[in-house]
């Protein structure tokens, strides 16, 4: 973290919060050659527990920003889920396929929250462009007429301080402030529970299946799971009359994890924290106004049953950063920015009812109800396609959008889903064809005109095999060819080359594509006046919005 320097710097970029979703973003904002400002409450890793999961999904992510190798390191694959009694008996078990693995990476992952964020500022520090400020308490953010003003007073001594930029981002949580700043609201999703997180260490091998155990019991539910070699994570439901104060040592936790371990005796092991935490399930009304954003917890809050709270804020910088780029650039039309919010705040709300609906069905009810789910539990064990289901860790596709042209027949297509990170031809995977940039994916020949004019938008041409996995894909999505974001959504699909090609949005985001090995000192500015076509988005727009009515 760098000392303030006079008030009034500008950056095109200021990203409030250094957490997974701020590092996304700023790493993202980098690798385009966008300087950038990250200001945060703390200076350091702020080292509680937190997140313990992510998924393949989210997974991708972190390796398309070369952080895969290291997160493997500090990470392990989870095996699946199995619905418990109370007293640790399996009521169903439902084991991942370690072998399947459509985007190259474990379905489910543990790890520990600090040691990731601790990697995300390691790859930070590598980029020049990326400016890390901490002890910064955001006091306000203003629209203005031309950029936003960013008012902050320094933690050390209260001092006042200021800085503007082209664009905020807030990713400062739960209780944000850049989130009142621009009036946004909370909406209740209806969910509301007391929960008692526990972190363990400990050499003890506690000798138990090797994946998440959901304890289903209508007086004390429970979670637990395996987060490393020696780290062990618990939540228990908190009764009404109990309070933090009462789980404070491990006298009076052992009680609780008791049964995981084989002997009465309380092993040698250290308790990390325990912490109260409540979980909700809400959504930001509005996640833009103008110039400023609202990204990660800021915006939504979801409970943790389906293991996806930090992964849609990761989520979150990804959906947003390539087309905040494009507006940089003058490439994105300044109301195209609208398709965050569209795309984003209904795919988080879909994830947040599903772990309600998750939550509710393995903790909720009635001892009646109790009882029903543990006769019905053994059942749902047994039959394979609730298994694919509990496990699967595919998302819901994004919702129609300027850069989501999906139909409105009965075949919904491809348009809105996540493209597999198949293997091609040389080995390599779909993510090291031309990072960063537009595809354009086709299971039939393009003509050289047709090569020439997609090349001359800015985009990678990727032609695949009929047979190969992607072929495969294409064919089953009812599609010979898909333009592929950025962030490797697909924008449309269709029946022939000659309908797709020209739609490719104009961009020219591979210009200013850079790595940590060699960063960019200093960037040219990446000028609209450098591109052809700056309006191709606009039309873009301009034909999905004509779709849509």
């Amino acid at each position: 973290m760098t000392g303030h320097e006079s008030d009034g710097a500008h950056r095109r970029v200021v990203i409030i919060g250094a957490g997974p979703t701020g590092m996304t973003a700023a790493l993202l904002l980098a690798r385009y050659g966008v300087p950038t400002l990250v200001l945060d409450r703390w200076e350091d890793v702020f080292p509680q527990p937190r997140a313990v999961h992510l998924d393949d999904e989210v997974y991708r992510i972190l390796d398309d920003l070369g952080l895969g190798e290291d997160f493997a390191a500090i990470s392990r694959p989870g095996r699946g889920l199995r619905l418990c009694t109370k007293d640790i008996r399996t009521l169903a078990e439902f084991e991942r396929d370690p072998d399947d693995r459509p985007h190259g990476y474990p379905q489910a992952n543990m790890f520990d929250q600090p040691d990731l964020e601790r990697l995300m500022r390691s790859h930070v520090s590598r980029y020049d462009l990326v400016e890390m400020r901490g002890g910064c308490e955001i006091t306000d953010v203003q629209n203005l007429k031309d950029g936003v003003r960013v008012s902050y007073n320094s933690t050390d001594d209260d001092t006042p301080h200021w800085v503007s930029a082209d664009y905020v981002l807030g990713c400062d949580g739960a209780n944000s402030v850049v989130r009142r700043s621009i009036g946004s609201k909370m909406q209740d999703l209806g969910f509301e529970q007391r929960w008692l997180v526990i972190d363990i260490e400990t050499d003890v091998d506690l000798d138990q299946w090797d994946g998440v155990h959901q304890v289903c019991d209508s007086e004390r539910s429970a979670t637990y799971m395996r987060i490393g070699t020696t780290r062990y994570r618990w939540e228990f439901q908190l009764l009404d009359s109990e309070t933090l104060d009462e789980f404070t040592d491990l006298s009076a936790i052992h009680p609780l994890i008791a049964p995981w371990f084989t002997s009465a005796e309380i092993p040698e092991m250290k308790l990390i924290r325990s912490a109260e935490y409540t979980f909700r399930a809400q959504v930001a009304d509005r996640w833009r106004d103008r110039r400023v954003f609202v990204l990660g917890d800021a915006a939504h809050l979801t409970p943790p049953f389906i293991g996806q709270g930090m992964g849609a804020g990761v989520r979150d910088a990804r959906n947003l950063v390539w087309k905040l780029v494009g507006a940089l650039d003058g490439h994105v039309h300044d109301c195209a920015l609208d398709s965050y919010e569209i795309e984003r705040k209904t795919h988080a709300k879909a994830m947040i009812e599903l772990a309600v609906a998750m939550g509710w069905a393995m903790t909720g009810g009635s001892k009646l109800t109790g009882i029903m789910r543990t006769n019905i539990a053994p059942a749902l064990g047994r039959l394979p396609f609730i298994g694919a289901k509990v496990t699967a860790s595919t998302t819901p596709s994004l919702t129609r959008s300027p850069f989501v042209l999906r139909s409105r027949g009965p075949v919904r297509g491809l348009a809105g889903k996540l493209c597999p990170n198949s293997i091609m031809n040389n080995g390599t995977r779909l993510d090291d064809v031309a990072p960063g940039q537009f595809l354009l994916v086709s299971a039939t020949p393009l003509t050289i005109e047709q090569r020439r004019e997609v090349e001359r938008r800015g985009a990678a041409v990727v032609e695949v095999a009929a047979s190969s996995d992607l072929g495969r894909w294409l064919s089953h999505g009812h599609a010979v060819a898909a333009i592929v974001r950025p962030d490797r959504t697909v924008m449309a699909a269709g029946k022939s080359v000659p309908s797709l090609h020209t739609v490719v949005p104009s961009t020219t985001l591979r210009t200013t594509l850079h790595t940590a090995q060699n960063p960019l000192h200093n960037p040219t500015p990446t000028a609209a006046a450098q591109a052809p076509e700056r309006g191709a988005v606009r039309t873009a727009t301009r034909t999905a919005t004509k779709r849509r009515r």
